[in-house]
């Protein structure tokens, strides 16, 4: 699965969830607001690593739907 076909999902103990998805463009942001921001991979990971190592939050990779659609052609 390349990082152009999933999207990460962040879920906090709160209910708070953001996601982020490889673009066209680069990466996008969705805060659990609905805002969408693009950001850098940089900060995608400056994102991600916090909450894996203090492991206060769940983390979900999950396949697009378009993608499982062609595996399954």
């Amino acid at each position: 699965m390349k990082n152009d076909e999933c999207t990460i999902y962040i879920l906090t103990k709160n209910g708070a969830k953001q996601s982020f998805r490889k673009g066209k463009d680069g990466w996008i942001q969705t805060s659990s607001k609905g805002i969408v921001r693009g950001c850098t991979a940089e900060q995608v990971l400056s994102h991600l690593l916090p909450p894996l190592v203090f492991g206060h939050v769940i983390l979900k990779v999950e396949p697009d739907s378009k993608v499982e659609k062609q595996k399954q052609k």
